[in-house]
């Protein structure tokens, strides 16, 4: 079930979100601590206006709310609002049974909430929630609060992959508790939010605003990821990398998987250690993966089987199991081929201005020099960029000497110069482009860049980074699944 979390300051705004998001949804969280105090008298008629099932909760400041009222004026305010038809009602799990009696709705005597809710049928959740890290105690907290028949809820937060794998083997540890609620925010989190079934947790929360840390959005999660249709047959492939946020991966395998019908998914996983992610590729028995930075030399130890590219550049990008085995491939290196190969091949291209030194830089250098290109490293760092000229039999010099290069069949823009932080920079701004160049970026966010657009004022051919990206994760696709990547779909970056 994908739950949307509701924090509107009216109910009729809370209705406006329910029924945006409910073709994704099979229930909502009522945040109470959002509403004013002539909402709240609304609130138990709520349930009677929609058509799901829903949750009360009214959440502390401390537990990431919105509400600064006392204690006893909150639980008051939970438990006149439970008097409606609700499904559940989230009562954190240091509340004592003792602050959960109240004067009865009919005036005759006192209330135990907890009674007064089973005996109309309303499931209890008892709750915890963490913002610093994970307790070392997260097995047992789980169990205290399952006790009397109440349904455990802890939302913590991972701060390594190494706490991550702590909440996915909730699912094995707690095999006996059949329902519960297992939330990782923040960040590491982002992939148990995804994978919530693998957690053994009943429910993955959802938002329009990320009303907690970490959530996703009820479209993205239920269309991108399909989290709400994994079962135990489902092949987990996925992403690695740190940062990893704002990968576009998921966006090409994901859409991919679902036009062939394969029971997959594809998900981003933020890796602090190889070695730890590993052991959770193990857990999980993930399939394959994609790697990006800062892991794509990090990772090689670990494989069993490299492919040429690999070994040739020191850079890998794709894994994927076979016969029990971690194989390394380089996709990179034929998906930045591929939109110029042809033009190599029929002499278009016979020399090249590669600007920048990294990673990216190695496995354009490396393609081109293999395919008889001649090849020209251009970088902020001279001995860098020696470096890799040395090494790929390649010609270099400083990027301050641009100007001196005018007139060369492809120039390829390697550095991260155009996206995020430096997004309105050109790399190479003292090269003057004749026209007659191939101007080619790897950078993919935005698709024009400083770089591209004044190459295409020029009147140059350019290509953006969506090319090489979208030609790279194909050759991934195939590996992983086996397919061919479906050509009927439509991929938005």
């Amino acid at each position: 079930m994908l739950c949307l979390t509701l924090t509107g300051s009216t109910l009729e705004e809370m209705r406006e979100l329910l029924q945006r998001n409910r073709p994704w949804i099979s229930l909502a969280e009522v945040r109470l601590d959002h509403l004013t105090a002539e909402e709240l008298a609304k609130a138990p008629a709520f349930p009677q206006t929609v058509d799901l099932p829903l949750i009360l909760t009214f959440r502390r400041k401390r537990d990431g709310g919105a509400s600064d009222i006392t204690e006893k004026e909150r639980l008051k305010a939970l438990f006149d609002a439970s008097q409606g038809p609700w499904a559940y009602v989230d009562i954190e799990g240091d509340v004592k049974k003792s602050d959960l009696k109240f004067k009865a709705p009919n005036g005759e005597g006192r209330v135990d909430m907890e009674s007064d809710l089973k005996s109309r049928g309303v499931r209890v959740i008892r709750s915890h929630h963490d913002f610093e890290g994970v307790p070392a105690d997260i097995y047992g907290r789980i169990m205290r609060l399952a006790k009397d028949g109440a349904i455990p809820k802890i939302a913590v937060t991972p701060q390594n992959l190494m706490d991550v794998i702590s909440l996915f083997r909730i699912e094995t540890e707690l095999a006996q508790i059949e329902e519960k609620i297992i939330v990782g925010m923040g960040k590491w989190g982002a992939c148990t939010r995804i994978l919530y079934k693998r957690l053994g947790s009943m429910l993955s929360f959802v938002s329009d605003n990320e009303a907690a840390p970490g959530q996703w959005s009820a479209r993205t999660l239920s269309e991108l990821y399909r989290a709400d249709q994994v079962d135990a047959n489902t092949h987990i492939y996925g992403i690695i990398g740190n940062p990893i946020g704002q990968t576009a991966s998921p966006r090409i395998h994901n859409p991919g998987f679902a036009a062939i019908r394969y029971n997959a998914i594809y998900v981003p996983f933020l890796v602090d250690q190889v070695r730890t992610f590993f052991k959770l590729a193990e857990m999980l028995q993930i399939r394959g993966f994609s790697v990006t930075v800062p892991h794509k030399r990090s990772v090689q130890p670990y494989l069993g089987w490299i492919t040429r590219e690999v070994k040739q550049i020191g850079s890998c990008n794709t894994v994927v199991r076979v016969k029990n085995m971690w194989k390394g491939i380089n996709t990179d290196y034929y998906g930045f081929l591929s939109p110029i190969i042809d033009r190599i091949g029929d002499q278009q291209i016979k020399t090249a201005l590669v600007i920048g030194a990294g990673g990216a830089a190695r496995t354009v250098t490396w393609a081109l020099h293999n395919h008889g290109v001649k090849v020209t490293v251009l970088n902020r760092s001279i001995e860098h960029a020696r470096s890799l000229a040395v090494q790929t039999m390649s010609n270099y010099d400083s990027l301050e000497n641009a100007d001196q290069y005018n007139g060369m069949d492809l120039v390829v823009q390697t550095t991260v110069v155009g996206m995020e932080e430096v997004l309105n920079e050109d790399p190479v701004p003292n090269l003057a482009f004749t026209g007659n160049e191939i101007a080619y970026e790897l950078v993919y966010k935005p698709r024009i860049t400083p770089f591209l657009e004044r190459a295409q004022k020029a009147g140059c051919t350019i290509i953006d980074g969506t090319a090489m990206l979208m030609e790279q994760g194909k050759l991934q696709f195939e590996a992983f699944s086996g397919y061919h990547y479906p050509h009927w779909i439509n991929v938005t970056l």
